[in-house]
């Protein structure tokens, strides 16, 4: 029976690991941390509140084959993730930008969505040319709402100004022109894991062919004891940065313990400041992580850095307009292809910026496209 290695114990590790073990391999998985679930790890702090702790994970998606698949290991709570900004120092707003964002703001009162619409459109540049993240949102929202709400943001969480950021990363944004102020609101399935990400993963992996090692660091040395390797470590680092470094931005997490009487009532709080910090994160507002009570809540406030400086944690890797990173790992890429024995998986194997959904659904795609073409030799 042909043994595989799995690099990374986070939703593509996750997922290789149960596709191919149902498909008759014996699996190992290891993860350089102390914990499974990669970046979505949670648990119960002493306060009686579920904390994530990478920060935020809320499940949004309108791939109903991702949301069968992972019901076979979780049930659900519904949940609509809400966002507001801070401005003026303590004014909250919604976000993405809507009508009441429009109306609270700018002292408006747009009454009808076609009002909206006709504003945004008189505010907004006419230039058809979309080179970079700040042509994208000056044709869509125009430049006082772009300096007010993401010039500032984008600064701290990016260290690069829009004008120098791929339109790619903030044509994510969904910009309403009704009262809609979900964060969320075009995915048909929204939802948190019952019993919280960690649960799911250990479900995941209970598995008589899965064996998950943590706290074991990735070494070459280890990929002739196994007939493949899915790898999803960062590809600069297996190639020892042959072609340089990829970029990663990462986050120093500073959580708080709160008497419950001065909590918020908010989840998320973003910061549209010029200081060093994005947003702010009340966990216990989120269904199932208040789970008792001692009269204190947790709150854990996001502070953006480059990944050298936060003890090499990769979270987001960073995309410019002229796509000089995305070059640098094609480089890698094509190197990649030369091995025999292994394909790279996941956020950091491919260089990727991707959402819950998007790794899992990839990695069920590779999985099975990987378990066909066994079959067929």
């Amino acid at each position: 029976m042909q043994k595989i290695l799995v690099v990374g114990a986070g939703f593509a590790g996750a997922v290789y690991a149960r596709m191919l073990a149902e498909g008759g391999y014996i699996v190992t998985v290891i993860d350089r941390r102390s914990h499974i679930g990669g970046n979505c790890f949670d648990y119960i702090h002493e306060s009686g509140v579920r904390v994530h702790k990478y920060g935020p994970h809320l499940f949004h998606t309108s791939n109903h084959r991702v949301v069968a698949w992972l019901s076979q290991f979780t049930s659900w709570v519904d949940y609509n993730h809400r966002v507001v900004a801070k401005i003026d120092g303590d004014r909250l707003v919604p976000l993405p930008i809507n009508r009441k964002t429009l109306n609270i703001t700018l002292g408006l009162d747009l009454k009808t969505s076609e009002q909206v619409e006709e504003y945004l459109t008189n505010v907004s540049s006419k230039d058809d040319v979309i080179s970079n993240a700040e042509d994208w949102l000056f044709a869509n929202i125009g430049k006082k709402l772009t300096d007010l709400y993401f010039r500032p943001y984008t600064k701290k969480m990016w260290n690069l100004d829009l004008s120098d950021m791929d339109a790619s990363v903030v044509k994510r944004i969904n910009i309403r022109v009704d009262d809609d102020d979900r964060y969320f609101p075009l995915d048909t399935f929204q939802g948190m894991p019952a019993e919280g990400y960690t649960n799911l993963f250990e479900k995941i992996f209970e598995h008589e062919r899965i064996n998950v090692l943590t706290n074991i660091e990735f070494d070459k040395k280890m990929l002739p004891d196994y007939d493949f390797c899915f790898n999803s470590m960062p590809i600069d680092v297996f190639f020892d940065y042959e072609f340089g470094d990829l970029p990663y931005r990462s986050i120093k997490f500073h959580t708080k313990i709160v008497r419950i009487a001065d909590a918020a009532s908010e989840v998320t709080i973003n910061y549209t400041d010029s200081g060093p910090y994005t947003r702010e994160t009340w966990w216990h507002n989120i269904p199932n992580h208040h789970l008792f009570e001692t009269g204190e809540v947790v709150c854990t406030v996001e502070e953006p850095c480059d990944y050298k400086e936060n003890y090499m944690e990769r979270y987001y890797p960073v995309k410019t307009h002229d796509r000089r990173y995305e070059n640098v790992y094609q480089l890698y890429s094509n190197k990649a292809k030369e091995l025999r024995n292994m394909q790279f998986i996941g956020r950091c194997g491919t260089y990727q910026y991707l959402d819950m959904h998007q790794v899992i659904n990839q990695s069920l795609i590779g999985a099975a496209k990987w378990l066909t073409e066994r079959q067929c030799k």
